[in-house]
């Protein structure tokens, strides 16, 4: 990892792997791990995105157990259905607190697998945390080499998995989330792609968006240490090969994903439990 400053004096943070490229699976794992991560680190949700998912799919699996069990004809103690009954409707609690956010998830995750698929040489992604992108708290671009290959699933590599670590070690060092304001607010994701894509389910183009000028994104980018130098001499290698639409285009603009995901009111949550 090392720090460094682009032509129009951005910071940012580069993120090396000694793989020879990244694909489209590898990318998106990155983003999913380190939106997850903004998200816990702000506050915004009571532990990390992979432990709530685990234990929303266990409320799912139990409720419908309960279901199952409570829906049999055979004769069982009066205690036991009341005990079974409260059960279920506590289990239906705690799925009616967390299936907004893990609905949220999901889409947002199916919307950036399609991205990512129609445009394997997307160069910026963009995480908003704040009100909406024009007053954001924070702001989080991610930026990926131009060495690209893509991969048939979206299967966590272990490039993927050393990224991601890299990736949040850096921000922990760097104190992200030390100054989280209290109370849920909104994720927004963007990126940055050629203005001819056409996912209108997903995505909004927003060919006028500009960033909010008095807020510096914290910036990483991601690089093939042992490959881009001889990728910038022929930046256009693997762009005729793969993908419908790629960023050699230099019609670029910013699309805005249509699922937003809310944090959940974490101190309430914590005192009902």
């Amino acid at each position: 990892m090392e720090e460094g400053k682009g032509s129009s004096d951005m910071e940012f943070t580069n993120i090396d792997t000694t793989a020879d490229s990244l694909d489209n699976s590898a990318i998106f794992h990155v983003v999913t791990d380190i939106l997850g991560f903004v998200l816990f680190m702000h506050q915004q949700i009571p532990s990390v995105l992979q432990d709530i998912t685990k234990e929303f799919d266990e409320l799912s699996t139990e409720f419908k157990e309960l279901e199952v069990e409570l829906g049999k004809s055979e004769v069982k103690a009066i205690s036991m259905r009341r005990k079974q009954a409260a059960r279920k409707r506590e289990v239906k609690m705690g799925i009616r607190r967390l299936e907004k956010l893990m609905n949220c998830v999901s889409n947002l995750k199916t919307a950036l697998q399609l991205m990512i698929s129609e445009v394997p040489h997307v160069e910026k992604i963009s995480l908003v945390l704040g009100p909406s992108p024009l007053r954001p708290l924070h702001v989080y671009e991610l930026s990926f080499s131009h060495q690209r290959t893509v991969s048939g699933d979206f299967n966590r590599s272990k490039v993927a998995e050393t990224l991601s670590r890299k990736a949040i070690r850096t921000m922990i060092s760097r104190g992200v989330g030390s100054d989280s304001y209290g109370g849920p607010t909104k994720l927004f994701l963007l990126v940055k792609a050629p203005s001819c894509l056409n996912l209108p389910l997903h995505f909004l183009p927003k060919r006028e968006f500009r960033q909010n000028r008095k807020m510096v994104p914290f910036r990483l980018r991601f690089r093939c240490r042992t490959r881009d130098v001889e990728m910038n001499a022929q930046p256009n290698d693997c762009a005729s090969s793969v993908g419908s639409l790629d960023s050699t285009s230099r019609d670029l603009i910013w699309f805005q994903c249509r699922h937003t995901i809310k944090g959940l009111a974490v101190r309430t949550s914590s005192s009902e439990d």
